[in-house]
């Protein structure tokens, strides 16, 4: 699934981040918990939504409250909870769109066994998924080593683990987390290419 970048290569910095966690707090100090909290049922909303990167859209509606914040300097036309949720609507509908367009995502592959159940699958599914699969392996195979690495290292885990990895990914490259996932998605562009033409 394309992945939903943010506008204009707006990333997301300190100050933003502090004034973010301030807004959200509404005037009290939870020492970053509300924050959590406010992610955390975001994940939700994304999860309930089947997508398959709820953690990552959940830090991408976010980072787009953290950006408006920072070009107005306030927000006063809705309470925190409900101005997230509603930037959290529009970024599943452009999430939606990018999944229509690109087809079958890269991230469907590399997900655990422990993702969400879809529904009953019939045998000519199965065997579809059979051959993508052994396609993505094939594909992934004839990569650099350094990009085969970094593409599997990008995606490992779930959740809090797999934004920890992608930290550390970064600053074992010596690279900030925008040009790690700038360097993700153009590798990630090339397997899918790969992968459909394996396919078929």
């Amino acid at each position: 699934m394309q992945e939903v970048k943010q506008k204009k290569d707006w990333s997301l910095n300190t100050d933003a981040f502090h004034n973010l966690l301030k807004w959200i707090d509404e005037g009290s100090d939870s020492g970053g918990q509300k924050y959590m909290e406010m992610r955390q049922r975001l994940v939700a909303y994304f999860d309930r939504k089947n997508c398959l990167n709820p953690d990552d859209l959940a830090d991408e509606t976010l980072n787009r409250v953290a950006r408006r914040l920072e070009e107005e300097g306030k927000i006063e036309t809705e309470t925190p909870a409900k101005y997230c949720y509603i930037t959290a609507k529009f970024v599943f509908l452009e999430n939606v769109r990018a999944s229509k367009k690109e087809g079958l995502p890269l991230d469907d592959f590399l997900r655990t066994e422990k993702s969400k159940e879809f529904a009953v699958e019939q045998t000519d599914e199965k065997e579809t998924k059979e051959k993508r699969l052994d396609c993505l392996d094939k594909c992934t195979g004839k990569l650099e080593t350094e990009k085969r690495d970094l593409i599997v290292r990008y995606y490992f885990g779930e959740e809090r683990v797999k934004i920890e990895n992608r930290r550390s990914l970064a600053e074992s490259l010596g690279i900030s987390m925008n040009a790690l996932t700038i360097r993700a998605c153009r590798i990630r562009d090339k397997l899918e290419i790969c992968v459909k033409n394996c396919v078929g």
